[in-house]
């Protein structure tokens, strides 16, 4: 159920209504230092705060950018990248290693790659790139795209892993062997066994000596959404049979010393520390038996699957996870270093492709509220002669309903509640049979959603709602129809059910008075996020704030910088948003450091295949036939003209009047 801001429970602690709202509440309420994992606060202003090194004094406003953004008249929804998080997620991912490679005697070194697929916007790439540089972190493709714009830009780089899985055809084979003769350190995974034909075809061709890599079909499995991504069942990577018959042919070419990695694809966003351990054991036996057969192996990647705590509760929940980043890597190093200690045998370089944990925490995004509908507005007093104007005769099942709204109390709450739903659907079956006036409809209408406001607010004073009522409170929930996409900002909310953390980020030194669901403004009922982050469980409906003529309302979706940019889509044809990445400057306060424009309408429609170049001449002809027929004058041709080139050039989102 829903928490109830007037006297919501989080965890073990009430919000007593008779006591001021403060800070401290909304960080409860909406469990920040849970998710935020101290990157997200509220200052005294009760604005959202961003602090990119969890611990320092520097610290960004969110509604402060949005204003300075504004005055550079870039509107919501926009996207807002803080590199400077960027930065520490690598930091904070190498060090967690770096701890445990001590910890653990390991006698090698740990280095990330970053898969591009998780977020393919080149400035992300290249931020990630450069701030990993210190720690020799590489990058990981998937595709031959991706490829050739990795070649370009890890120039005169030789020292930083290239990792290319996916499946390849002979020209994906071909780059990757001309990225080898240009000096870079890179590895194709053989994903099926016929890549690696191709692998020695070029590798003769072109007079190289080939790094090779590995994926093994895990019989270990993974767990949550993705389970199946590991397993016997799993699209990814080669049976034991098969990896003998590669060390075979090797072997045969006298190229064992060319088989230099062994990989793994565990799953996305592991929640449960168990397959993690159970997959990178099975993974270090695969290595440690290849090693002494002779294979010349130097790395062992084992995947993604590092995942991230959307939800902040720190258990086994499919947006959750029940561990953290030192435990993982503390895990990893451990289950390496004891398989290779038993067998005698050097300890290889660790790889990770740890995408989402890099990636998901630097992008916020940021949209206006543009209105809300509410089903609890209806006002009823019970009376008949004061609720009811007419001198017709009312239907019984509408006395039903007053007797229902007026029976309302502490011990008839369920009976009162059921009867009003009776009431209800004898009144619509009377409707749709001709039997009852729209009038006498609208009437039922009213007492019914006064019946279940009343019930509510009876509801909310119990210490336990009874469980027949429990989704009342979600039933009444407030409609907030927000400035956004779904389906291109946050598509795995729509497809996958995924949490996202959301919540206002300004008015947060105030009491929110409502609760409700989130829809967007494209012209589809999946277009909705109503499911929200809660400890004990997932909520129906969001905390929010009255809204308030004139002054516009800002809510956020926090951790989206992993898939939700590139997994986007253009429903109702709603581009890609403004994009700013942020920076902190060196003497407090932050600075933009780039700026990129969101989709204008005929940058979407060129999408579709639109030619735009015709769109405003077939306009201006059909202008100059209605001056002819007289149905419009040259003053009105010309201001229409205007605006549909304004449109066209303008934001595909909703904007301001006069913007």
């Amino acid at each position: 159920m829903a928490a109830d801001p007037k006297s919501a429970v989080n965890g073990n602690r009430k919000f007593n209504p008779a006591q001021p709202w403060r800070i401290e509440d909304s960080l409860d309420l909406y469990h920040v230092n849970a998710w935020g994992k101290g990157y997200f606060s509220i200052n005294e202003a009760g604005h959202v705060i961003v602090r990119p090194d969890t611990q320092g004094a520097n610290v960004i406003d969110l509604f402060e950018v949005v204003e300075g953004l504004k005055a550079r008249d870039l509107t919501t929804p926009v996207v807002v990248r803080f590199s400077d998080i960027h930065a520490h997620r690598l930091k904070h991912i190498h060090g967690a290693f770096a701890q445990a490679i001590a910890e653990n005697n390991y006698k090698n070194r740990y280095a990330a790659v970053f898969p591009i697929k998780v977020n393919q916007q080149r400035l992300v790439v290249e931020e990630v790139y450069r701030y990993g540089k210190e720690f020799g972190f590489g990058l990981e493709v998937g595709s031959k795209p991706e490829l050739l714009a990795v070649m370009a830009m890890t120039e005169n780089a030789p020292d930083r892993l290239i990792v290319c899985n996916g499946f390849k055809d002979d020209s994906y084979i071909e780059a990757v062997t001309l990225a080898t003769k240009l000096g870079r350190t890179i590895i194709p995974v053989v994903e099926n066994f016929d890549e690696l034909g191709l692998i020695l075809k070029h590798a003769e061709v072109y007079g190289v000596r080939p790094r090779i890599g590995v994926r093994v079909k895990l019989f270990s499995e993974g767990s949550g959404r993705w389970s199946a991504s590991a397993g016997e069942k799993s699209k990814f990577g080669l049976f034991i049979t098969e990896i003998l018959e590669l060390f075979n042919v090797l072997k045969a070419r006298d190229m064992l010393d060319c088989l230099q990695l062994v990989h793994c694809h565990p799953g996305s966003q592991l929640q449960d520390i168990r397959r993690v351990k159970d997959a990178i054991n099975e993974l270090a036996h695969v290595y440690a038996e290849l090693k002494l057969m002779g294979a010349g192996l130097q790395y062992i990647d084992v995947g993604g699957g590092l995942g991230v705590d959307y939800d902040g509760s720190g258990t086994n929940f499919s947006s959750s996870m029940n561990y953290t980043l030192n435990e993982y890597a503390s895990d990893v190093v451990y289950r390496v270093a004891s398989v290779c200690n038993a067998r005698d045998i050097p300890h290889p370089m660790i790889v990770s492709e740890s995408g989402r944990a890099v990636a998901a925490y630097h992008s916020v995004l940021i949209f206006d509220a543009l209105g809300s509908s509410a089903l609890d507005k209806f006002r009823v007093t019970g009376q008949v002669a004061e609720d009811y104007a007419g001198d017709q005769e009312l239907p019984q099942p509408v006395l039903d309903l007053f007797d229902a709204y007026r029976s309302v109390s502490d011990r008839r709450l369920v009976e009162c509640y059921h009867d009003a739903l009776t009431a209800r659907e004898q009144i619509l079956q009377m409707f749709n049979l001709g039997l009852l006036s729209l009038e006498f409809r609208a009437l039922a209408e009213r007492l019914y959603w006064a019946t279940c406001t009343k019930v509510r607010d009876y509801c909310r004073k119990l210490e336990r709602a009874p469980e027949e009522l429990e989704d009342l409170e979600s039933t009444l929930s407030d409609t907030y129809f927000c400035n956004f996409s779904v389906f291109q900002s946050l598509p795995d909310s729509w497809a996958i059910d995924q949490l996202f953390p959301i919540m206002p980020i300004h008015r947060l030194d105030e009491r929110p008075t409502r609760t409700g669901v989130l829809a967007d403004i494209t012209c589809d009922s999946d277009g909705k996020i109503d499911h929200f982050v809660s400890l004990r469980d997932v909520k129906r409906a969001l905390e929010v704030h009255e809204l308030k003529a004139g002054e516009k309302y800002y809510l956020a979706a926090f951790l989206v910088g992993a898939y939700q940019e590139t997994l986007g889509d253009l429903h109702n044809l709603f581009g890609d948003t403004h994009v700013v990445h942020i920076r902190l400057h060196d003497e407090g306060g932050w600075w933009i450091e780039e700026i990129v424009k969101g989709d204008t309408a005929n940058k979407v429609l060129e999408y579709m295949e639109y030619d735009v170049a015709e769109l405003y001449p077939a306009l201006a002809r059909d202008c100059e036939r209605a001056i002819r027929d007289g149905r419009m004058t040259i003053a009105e041709s010309q201001l229409l003209k205007r605006f549909y080139e304004k449109e066209l050039d303008g934001y595909a989102y909703l904007e301001p009047a006069g913007a």
